[in-house]
């Protein structure tokens, strides 16, 4: 039995703030504004995992008033969801994601982000997929205001 869960994750991107994508810490003379650590990446494929399993949404699990998950590592987020999966006994098949963000150039950073998120999701390298996009100076994102990922999952029982 296959199950397939998208999402998408945005966040504002201010000074102050490290850029956290995948785990992996970019620098850049912004970052994401969240409640947690804002790893778009991290938060896209958690959730995409918790659609495919019809088990909610981030904020059922991480509500955003609830001050224990204050600055929380999306990290600890993704290996508890994780964890959700294989106790209703759902291993990862795929993993695709898109960020879009036109700065900083994202190309020099993949290899780490997909490394770490095989790591963390326990899976083989070839089952993870990122890809960064430009929005070419258009939309929040390619203004430098935002960064979004969408993720896409597939799950077999």
């Amino acid at each position: 039995m296959y199950r397939i869960g998208f999402s998408k994750d945005i966040h504002k991107l201010v000074k102050g703030r490290k850029l956290m994508l995948a785990g992996i810490h970019i620098p850049f003379n912004k970052g994401e504004l969240a409640h947690s650590d804002g790893d778009v990446i991290m938060h896209a494929v958690a959730e995409a995992m918790l659609g495919a399993t019809t088990l909610g949404d981030l904020g059922t699990f991480y509500p955003t008033n609830d001050r224990k998950y204050k600055d929380i590592a999306s990290k600890e987020i993704l290996i508890d969801t994780n964890k959700r999966i294989h106790k209703l006994k759902y291993q990862i098949e795929n993993v695709d994601v898109s960020v879009e963000l036109d700065k900083p150039k994202l190309a020099p950073y993949i290899s780490k982000m997909r490394n770490n998120l095989a790591k963390i999701l326990k899976v083989k390298l070839d089952q993870i997929s990122i890809k960064a996009n430009t929005n070419e100076g258009l939309c929040v994102t390619g203004k430098g205001e935002a960064v979004i990922a969408y993720a896409i999952v597939l799950l077999k029982k």
